[in-house]
C-alpha cells in the first residue's frame, strides 16, 4: 500500500499494489523510490531512462479523447471510525508493532510443501472473505460497515487482517470506490446506485499472507463502468494464463497492456504486483505495463498480479489522508488481484474459493 505525509513521504503498498519502481531487490522505503510534484500530490516513479522514454511514448495522452461521466459526484473523505481490536491469541505480523512500513523483502517467496499448504489455506480464506464482502455491496451500505464485517470474519477464522496497522493503515480492508485507484480507507460514505467498488482483502493465517481483490457493481452500473470492470478482469485472467516455470515476468505487463490497448484504457504504472507469503511484500515486483525488466518465474514461487485500469487518466493523486489514491481527472478505475503459485506445468490460483 502507499501512504504519504502531505507530499513528503510515500510508504510501500498495503494491499493490492506495491510501488511500480524498477528497483527489484530493495529494502529501502518507497518514499525514496517515488517523487511528489509539490502542490499537486501527483505520485510518480523514478523510472530508469529506458522506462521513462518508453512510458512517455506509450502512455502520454492515451485517453485524451474520452468523454468522462460528468453526472457522477467526485469522492470526498468520510468519517473514519475507531481502530478495531484483534484478540490477543491471534498471531500478528511483525510490522504491527511498528508504524514504519517494512519495505520489500529481498528474494522471492519460494516454498516447501508445508509452506505451499499454508499459502493455500491463507489464499482460500482470503477468497472466502472477499466473496462474502461482495455480497454486502448494495446502495446505502457504508464502506466502514463492509470493513467491520470483513474484520469480524477474519478474526473469527483465527487470522489477522494484514492491512490493519501496516505502515499505520487504520482499517482491515481497502475499499476503493469509482475513481479511487487503490488504498481507499473504509469510512462513513454510503455506496450509491451505480458505483463500482474494489474490495482488497489480505489475511495473515498461520504465518502466511493471502492477498486478493475484485471490483463489484453497486446497483445499476452503466455500460461504460461494466465494460471497464470486465476488461480489467480479462487482463488478470490473460496474465495468469501465461505464467509458468521459466516464463519471463515482463510478459505479464505485455499481456495486460496489449489487452487494455484494444479498449484505449489506461494502465496504472505506479502500483504493482509483488511476491507474497511469509512476508506481505517481497520480490519480484510485477509490472502491469510493457517493460524490459529481467526476471523469470520459478517453481513454488508465489506472487500477486493486480492490474488497475482507468477510463481516462492513469495518473494517480494522493489524498490528505495519506493513503487514498484517485485518478487525477476523476475517471473510473477498476482492479482485480489474485495470489498465484508457480507449479511444474503452469500456475495455480491460490485465492479462489
Amino acid at each position: 500500500m502507499v501512504s504519504a505525509k502531505a507530499m513528503c513521504v510515500v510508504q510501500p503498498k498495503i494491499l493490492s499494489s506495491l510501488m511500480g519502481n524498477c528497483l527489484r531487490q530493495s529494502k529501502q522505503p518507497a518514499h525514496q523510490l517515488f517523487r511528489y510534484n509539490p502542490g499537486s500530490k501527483h505520485v510518480s516513479m523514478q523510472l530508469s531512462k529506458r522506462f521513462s522514454g518508453l512510458t512517455n511514448l506509450l502512455f502520454n495522452g492515451r485517453n485524451a479523447d474520452k468523454v468522462l461521466n460528468t453526472k457522477r459526484k467526485r469522492l470526498r473523505p468520510g468519517k473514519i471510525s475507531p481502530h478495531r481490536p484483534v484478540p490477543d491469541h491471534i498471531p500478528k505480523p511483525p510490522y504491527v508493532k511498528s508504524k514504519k512500513p517494512p519495505g520489500i523483502a529481498s528474494g522471492p517467496e519460494v516454498h516447501d510443501e508445508k509452506g505451499i499448504e499454508c499459502m493455500r489455506a491463507s489464499g482460500r480464506l482470503a477468497a472466502q472473505v472477499l466473496e462474502f464482502a461482495g455480497t454486502l455491496v448494495k446502495p446505502g451500505i457504508k464502506t466502514d460497515e463492509i470493513d467491520q464485517a470483513v474484520h469480524q470474519m477474519i478474526i473469527d477464522n483465527g487470522a489477522y487482517p494484514s492491512p490493519l496497522g501496516y505502515g499505520g493503515f487504520p482499517k482491515s480492508v481497502c475499499t476503493s470506490v469509482n475513481e479511487c485507484i487503490c488504498h481507499g480507507i473504509p469510512d462513513s460514505r454510503a455506496l450509491e446506485d451505480g458505483d463500482i467498488i474494489n474490495i482488497d482483502v489480505t489475511v495473515y493465517l498461520n504465518g502466511y499472507h493471502g492477498d486478493t481483490s475484485a471490483t463489484f457493481f453497486c446497483g445499476d452500473v452503466d455500460d461504460e463502468g461494466r465494460k471497464l470492470v470486465q476488461v480489467t478482469k480479462e487482463c488478470l485472467d490473460k496474465a495468469i494464463s501465461i505464467c509458468a516455470p521459466g516464463a519471463e515476468l515482463k510478459k505479464i505487463g505485455k499481456t495486460i497492456q496489449e489487452h487494455a490497448d484494444k479498449y484505449r484504457y489506461g494502465v496504472v504504472r505506479q502500483f504493482v504486483g509483488h511476491g507474497v507469503g511469509r512476508v506481505f511484500h517481497a520480490d519480484p515486483v510485477v509490472l502491469h505495463f510493457r517493460n524490459n525488466e529481467s526476471g523469470r518465474m520459478v517453481v513454488n514461487q508465489t506472487f500477486t498480479i493486480e492490474p488497475m485500469l482507468t477510463l481516462g487518466s492513469f495518473n494517480p493523486v494522493m489524498w490528505d489522508d495519506n493513503w487514498t489514491v484517485v485518478t487525477e481527472d476523476g475517471s473510473l478505475s477498476a482492479q482485480f488481484e489474485h495470489t498465484i503459485l508457480i507449479t511444474e506445468d503452469g500456475a495455480e490460483i491460490l485465492t479462489r474459493c
